[in-house]
């Protein structure tokens, strides 16, 4: 009886061992199908973040967004974040129930212009990101960042937006000074060198427009336009697509540049749609 005891016990281990075997590679596929899951859905809220640029605060683009709605015949939520200088944030507005593309402004208390402050308001923003995505839990949007604000985004994207798990979809930068307000061609600010040497941690699938304006021939009065056309330096065989458009006309002034006609035309058409 202990012999066939012990044998029964010995062939019914076999059969467990060659079981679990036979499921370990079930578990893994199961694994890799949840975190391919994960990976691939995208939420039903898309926002649109707005960042201004520097001296401009939460509320520089209330027109526009005025202006939006009335045109596209819709009326999308004006959410506007202020990111404080120790990492609280102060809201104003609502994003109403059931809409999923509202837009979000993000200004900072401190919107001095500057290298070092532009690298801070990047961190900043990325608290705010952060705090948006688990009120409103997204996991895409589209971003449009005017001026100084285009390169909050750039830098967001290149250093911080992995870690959140979060898809940018489409990316506007309005007259924004990749090589900051440098007239001479043949510098190159360490900032630029920065947001090139990162370039490879830009999100692949993101869809990239870069507008310059231009009131004369090489700038919109504040930014050169061989500083915004450094750009393509950036983002060129880095993400989906780029795009550089140039805007003129009475209304191709930096400071103008998010009310100008053409450039509304374009939101509408490339990063709303």
């Amino acid at each position: 009886m202990k012999f066939w005891t012990k044998q029964r016990l010995g062939g019914l281990g076999l059969i467990l061992g060659l079981l679990l075997l036979l499921a370990i590679p079930g578990l893994f596929w199961r694994s890799q199908q949840l975190a391919q899951v994960r990976a691939n859905y995208r939420s039903p809220m898309a926002p649109i973040i707005m960042v201004p640029g520097s001296s401009a605060n939460q509320n520089r683009f209330n027109q526009l967004v005025q202006q939006l709605n009335t045109e596209m015949g819709t009326q999308h939520s004006l959410l506007r974040v202020e990111v404080l200088t120790n990492g609280q944030l102060k809201t104003t507005g609502t994003i109403r129930k059931g809409d999923y593309h509202p837009f979000i402004v993000v200004g900072f208390q401190d919107s001095r212009d500057g290298p070092a402050n532009i690298q801070r308001q990047a961190k900043w923003f990325t608290i705010a990101f952060k705090s948006l995505q688990k009120a409103f839990h997204f996991n895409r949007f589209s971003a449009m960042g005017h001026s100084n604000g285009g390169l909050v985004l750039t830098l967001f994207m290149e250093h911080d937006l992995q870690a959140t798990g979060a898809h940018a979809e489409r990316l506007m930068t309005i007259g924004t000074p990749f090589n900051l307000e440098e007239w001479d061609t043949s510098v190159e600010t360490p900032l630029f060198k920065e947001l090139v040497a990162d370039r490879q941690s830009l999100p692949k699938e993101l869809v990239v427009y870069s507008i310059a304006g231009t009131e004369t021939y090489s700038g919109d009065g504040i930014v050169p336009v061989d500083s915004v056309n450094r750009g393509k330096y950036i983002f060129q065989k880095q993400v989906k697509s780029f795009t550089q458009v140039t805007v003129t006309g009475t209304q191709a002034k930096h400071g103008g540049l998010p009310e100008n006609q053409q450039i509304i035309k374009l939101m509408r058409q490339d990063l709303l749609k």
